[in-house]
Parts: C-alpha cells; sequence; structure tokens
C-alpha cells in the first residue's frame, strides 16, 4: 500500500499536521519564559503558605513537604536559604546548583525546576509525568488527525484515482491498443495532461494506420507485376541460359516470400494483441508436419495449446528454414515440452551459430548477421514474424547457444 501515490500522499498530510501540532505543544508547553515565569512564581507563592517557617523542626517541615508532594505530585527537596537540604519526597533530585539566582529551570534540566521561596528557601521539584506528553494530548492529536484524514481523505483519493486511470490508459496504449483515450476530468493539471495523451495517440494512431495501411496496399499490388514477370520468365525460358534462367527464378521466389511475409507482418501489426480469434489445437501434430516437410529431427511430448494454427504452423516452419539456411547443412532438431504451465519449442543446429552480441538484433526486421551471404537466401523478416507471433500469443522467443554447437532459438508459450 506505501506505494500507492494517494497513501503516500495522505500520510504524508496527517504527519505533517501531526508533527506541527507536537512541535508547536512542546515549545509552547517547554519554552514559553512568559508562561514558566508565571507558573513558577505562582507555585512559589503556594509552597511558601502551605510549607511551615523556616525554624520549624525539621520533621514537620517533611511532613508538610510530603503532603505538598501527594496535592501537586511531583518529586520534591526542601534546601534552605544557605542551600542545605532540609528535607525530600519522592525519587533523589539533582543538587541544586550554587549558580541558581532566580526561580526557573535547573540548567541542563529541562524537566527540573528550582523555586526560591518569599523566606528565601528553595525549593527544587519535578512533576511524576515530566518528560511524557499527558495522555488528553495524545488524545487531542487523534481527534485533530482524525477529522483532519476523514476530510482529506476524499480529495487525495480523487486525484490519484484519476492518475491511475491515466496510467491505465497509457499501459493499454503501450500495448498495442492505439485506439485507447482517457476520460479529461476537471481543469487541472492531470486533466491538461490527459488531453495531450488523447491528442498525442489520435497522431500517432493516424500516423500508425497510413503506415500500415500504405505497407498493405504497396505489398498487394506488388502481386500484379510480380505474376507478369514469373510470366514473361517462364516464356523466355528457350532464349536463356540454365544459369539465368536459375537465377531469375530464385529472384522472383525471394520477391514473392518478402511480399508474402510483409503482408503477414502488417496483418499482426493491425491484429489485437487478445484476438479471440484463437482455437485448440494439437500442436504436437502440426510441429510433426513442419518437421517432416523440413527435414527437421523432433523430440514431442503430446501438447495442446490454444492459439491460431495459421500463425503457429508459420512460426515453426520459419524456424526451420532459419536453421536449414544458416546451419551449414548440419541435421536440425526441434524439441517440443510443456514444463508446469509453459510448453517450450526449441529448435537447435550444429552450425557455426550466432555470437552473443547479435542474438537480439537478429530479431530486427531485416537484419542479416555481418558476413551472411545472399545467395543463402532470405529477406530478413522471418525471424521478426516469428517474434511478433510469439508476443501474438502472449509469448516470447530468444536465440541461445547450442551445447554441442550451433544455436539454439526457444519459443516459450503460456499453455
Amino acid at each position: 500500500m506505501r506505494s500507492r501515490l494517494y497513501v503516500r500522499i495522505y500520510l504524508a498530510l496527517l504527519g505533517s499536521i501531526a508533527v506541527l501540532a507536537l512541535g508547536f505543544t512542546l515549545v509552547h508547553g517547554l519554552f514559553d519564559p512568559d508562561r514558566a515565569r508565571q507558573g513558577f512564581e505562582t507555585f512559589a507563592e503556594v509552597a511558601g503558605e502551605v510549607l511551615p517557617p523556616p525554624q520549624a523542626p525539621q520533621a514537620e517541615q517533611q511532613q508538610a513537604l510530603r503532603r505538598l508532594h501527594h496535592k501537586v505530585h511531583a518529586h520534591m527537596a526542601l534546601y534552605s536559604a544557605k542551600r542545605e537540604l532540609i528535607a525530600a519526597v519522592g525519587k533523589p533530585l539533582p543538587p541544586l546548583p550554587a549558580t541558581q539566582e532566580a526561580s526557573g529551570r535547573i540548567e541542563g534540566r529541562v524537566t527540573i525546576f528550582a523555586l526560591r521561596l518569599p523566606d528565601g528557601r528553595w525549593l527544587v521539584a519535578q512533576r511524576r509525568n515530566a518528560g511524557r506528553l499527558p495522555i488528553s494530548m495524545f488524545s487531542m492529536l487523534a481527534v485533530v488527525a482524525l477529522v483532519i484524514g476523514l476530510a482529506a481523505y476524499p480529495v487525495v483519493r480523487r486525484l490519484t484515482r484519476r492518475l491511475e486511470r491515466l496510467q491505465g490508459s497509457v499501459e493499454t496504449w503501450g500495448e498495442g491498443l492505439l485506439s485507447t483515450r482517457v476520460a479529461v476530468e476537471g481543469s487541472d493539471e492531470v486533466a491538461r495532461l490527459a488531453t495531450s495523451f488523447n491528442n498525442s495517440a489520435a497522431r500517432i494512431e493516424a500516423l500508425v494506420g497510413a503506415q500500415r495501411s500504405l505497407l498493405a496496399n504497396a505489398s498487394h499490388e506488388l502481386r500484379s507485376p510480380l505474376a507478369r514477370i514469373r510470366m514473361a520468365v517462364e516464356l523466355m525460358q528457350d532464349q536463356a541460359s540454365p544459369d539465368m534462367r536459375a537465377e531469375l527464378t530464385r529472384n522472383i521466389a525471394e520477391l514473392d516470400q518478402l511480399i508474402d511475409e510483409v503482408l503477414l507482418a502488417s496483418r499482426l501489426d493491425a491484429m489485437a494483441k487478445d484476438a479471440p480469434a484463437h482455437s485448440h489445437l494439437a500442436l504436437t501434430g502440426m510441429v510433426a508436419e513442419e518437421c517432416a516437410h523440413g527435414g527437421a529431427a523432433l523430440e514431442a511430448d503430446d501438447v495442446t495449446l490454444k492459439g491460431d494454427a495459421r500463425l503457429l504452423r508459420r512460426m515453426v516452419r520459419n524456424l526451420i528454414e532459419n536453421a536449414r539456411r544458416y546451419g551449414a547443412g548440419t541435421p536440425v532438431t526441434v524439441r517440443l515440452h510443456r514444463q508446469g504451465d509453459t510448453i517450450r519449442i526449441d529448435v537447435c543446429d550444429s552450425g557455426p551459430g550466432v555470437p552473443e552480441a547479435e542474438r537480439e538484433r537478429i530479431f530486427t526486421p531485416f537484419y542479416r548477421l555481418p558476413g551472411a551471404s545472399e545467395a543463402a537466401g532470405g529477406v530478413g523478416l522471418g525471424l521478426s514474424l516469428v517474434r511478433q507471433i510469439a508476443h501474438h500469443h502472449h509469448g516470447d522467443v530468444v536465440c541461445m547457444a547450442n551445447p554441442p554447437g550451433g544455436c539454439c532459438f526457444r519459443v516459450s508459450l503460456p499453455a
């Protein structure tokens, strides 16, 4: 609870008021010279009337001091005008300093005071509850804190509740729901912040929407000229050399793959992260089909998953094709296991591997490892799509070193 903003503001307000009230009480009660002097003089006059005269026997003065002790509830010691101890009641008190010239607090002893009686004697006293605040003061502070707390809570809570709603909207917007807006309440700084957020979110949503629309339309329109180029290549096969025909065919296939993956990436960006298009599917059978198609060995448990079959199939296919393309011809192994609430898909090869510094960057769209040959194929979107598909299913993918050599791509999905 202490991490909540409204609780911290609320406690700071109550603490400040309590410290202020306590400090004022202490200063007023302990360090007000006029009030203290008047109190000392009054008490000295009363004590002079209650105590017997200086020439009275010591036993009589002791008895009178004891009666006064029970009335004022204080520890006391009575000294003669020559500062000789005559009588004492209660706990022992420090001796009367030789430097004390007038009634007042003893130097260095805030709660012990010395009173000079009208007849010249000295009375040193300390209340039995000195140094402790009276219970009534605590009660007063508690009542003040309660009243202020009840009055301040709705104000503080209203302010922080608006901030919490703003935080929730920003988090939802950051997860990809760009249509999220915040209700503008009031006209203070929080309202202006909500207005600024709404304006910024609207502009960003428009820019992202335009970019997605342009990308999808451009990719779709490329299909027609690509089909015409493929047809022209087929018609001129007898006129071109085998090497040229193979190169043209490879380039067309690469361009077709690029358009397909750009369209898929665009659709993934436009899909809500929690789109209700998921259904239960036999993940093991689907992975086995892709392994058979890609020539990979499979080690799998019987696993089912709720997800998008088309996207998950594409994710596994991209990982297997990536391992075949960059694994230097080494065997590709796929492991599918369920561990608790997590489903793991490992696609491993024994090739040259990926340097540790590059293991995160390879998921960037159109990124290639330094020294990678274009002849190997690929357009640089396969691994980026794998991560997008994993995130679409509330999971993730990482690149790790394969202990025997090479690398492994691990996809973790919630079961």
